[in-house]
């Protein structure tokens, strides 16, 4: 049985996973591969103790290049993270005609477009599963297991620790700098979480997603990113006492005038599946035109999900050895040739039902002052209730649920409304979506 060497540049948390789901499972994927997969190079910032780890039969480099530049290594594993030295790693390996698996999402959603272009042009591959959603295989659902369907939407929980988060909020009923903290203090969320709870890590997620479901180039500065900072105990009370939770949502959906794009808070439904989605966990709902809904739940991060991911990809990389590039699934599933230039549509232009939560002077006409400046921006009111606000709080909270309007609209018309001498504090905006 011929060996395939593996060159792993980090071991991390995710490269040891790699290490030891590999160690663990080689007899179960060598029976799939028809090879036997080691790790034979790697590199460390500290090479004694990835020695310990790794044995002496992997030979551990200091500088990551050497792993690439290893005549004995036939892949490249880039668990390094970042984007200026891991890309000048991937696009040497590259020019070396050695296939590379990435867990890197943010390289990938900068850079894959040249990437991918130049590994198609030099016969080789960049892998990337596992840059997404962790251990959920949604990437080669949507690039092979649903390549039949003309797909409609794609919504998704996409970070844990956003998720984490809020699911704290509602079943403790504590604020979000609580609940961040607590996060913090599990490890689910990084001393520095701005990447997180601002959404441009689910951000990033999605332009990869959009890219592949659509057949699009990856398109990141094109995605619309709000995050949770703004979330208070009262909308996920209230959000809670109407029947929804409250969800941070990647989502992309098609349209006759082109693509939504688009991360934010969320409020859904609690009967619907990705509503009890909760803790770190992720979960993506895709719709498909002959399979219909279809859901992805499991680990979005953590070693071994994530080194299953990564695995995962390295097999289908040992299949592919020595076949013409014209047998390799696209990188963004489509022909590059046939990628689409379709628009993506801003966000003032995408429709959707809001909540909206308004602290105001409890005395007669603010009802009527609000419903006519909702009325002159062509928002329609499906339903209008009444809350006490808190025991500390002045004035009563009144809550809106509105029909589809567009962004603009709504945009305009809470602007005017915060302008009302009857309004204490700015009005609190969430989307709702229906699956």
């Amino acid at each position: 049985m011929k060996t395939v060497n593996v060159g792993l540049v980090g071991v991390g948390t995710v490269g040891r996973g790699v290490c030891e789901v590999l160690r663990r499972n080689c007899e179960e994927i060598s029976r799939r591969t028809g090879r036997e997969i080691i790790v034979s190079a790697a590199s460390a910032r500290n090479v004694r103790k990835a020695e310990e780890f790794l044995g002496s039969t992997v030979k551990v480099y200091e500088d990551p290049f050497d792993v690439v530049r290893d005549k004995n290594v036939d892949i490249v594993i880039e668990l390094i993270g970042g984007t200026t030295t891991a890309r000048a790693l991937i696009e040497e390996s590259i020019s070396l005609s050695k296939p590379v698996v990435t867990a890197n999402k943010a390289l990938i959603a900068e850079h894959g477009n040249e990437l991918f272009a130049r590994a198609r042009a030099n016969g080789s591959i960049v892998a990337y599963e596992a840059a997404v959603a962790g251990g959920i295989p949604i990437i080669k659902a949507l690039r092979e297991g649903l390549a039949a369907n003309r797909i409609d939407s794609v919504a998704g929980i996409v970070n844990g620790t956003t998720n984490f988060i809020l699911s704290e909020m509602r079943d403790k009923g504590i604020s979000f700098q609580d609940a961040l903290a607590e996060a913090q203090q599990l490890g689910y969320a990084e001393a520095d979480p701005t990447f997180d709870i601002e959404g441009i890590d689910a951000g990033q997620k999605l332009a990869i997603i959009a890219a592949v479901t659509f057949g699009i180039s990856i398109q990141p500065k094109r995605v619309y990113c709000e995050g949770i900072t703004n979330l208070t105990e009262a909308d996920i009370r209230a959000a809670e006492d109407f029947g929804y939770r409250v969800k941070l949502l990647a989502i992309t959906k098609r349209k006759a005038g082109g693509l939504e794009m688009r991360v934010h808070p969320t409020l859904v439904h609690h009967k619907c599946v990705i509503a009890s989605v909760d803790g770190p966990m992720n979960a993506v709902l895709v719709e498909g035109d002959a399979v219909g809904p279809t859901l992805y739940y499991g680990a979005g991060a953590g070693a071994e999900p994530t080194a299953s991911a990564v695995i995962a990809d390295l097999i289908d990389v040992v299949r592919l050895q020595g076949s013409d590039v014209a047998a390799h699934v696209p990188h963004l599933a489509f022909q590059e040739e046939r990628l689409s230039d379709v628009p993506i549509l801003d966000m003032g232009e995408v429709e959707s039902s809001f909540y909206l939560r308004l602290r105001v002077r409890d005395e007669p006409g603010v009802l009527s002052d609000i419903a006519g400046i909702l009325a002159e921006y062509k928002v329609s009111i499906e339903a209008m209730r009444q809350r006490e606000s808190d025991a500390n709080g002045e004035g009563v909270d009144i809550v809106i649920f509105t029909h589809k309007t567009k962004e603009n609209s709504i945009n305009h018309a809470l602007k005017k409304i915060s302008g009302l001498d009857a309004i204490y504090y700015t009005p609190a905006r969430l989307r709702i979506e229906v699956f």
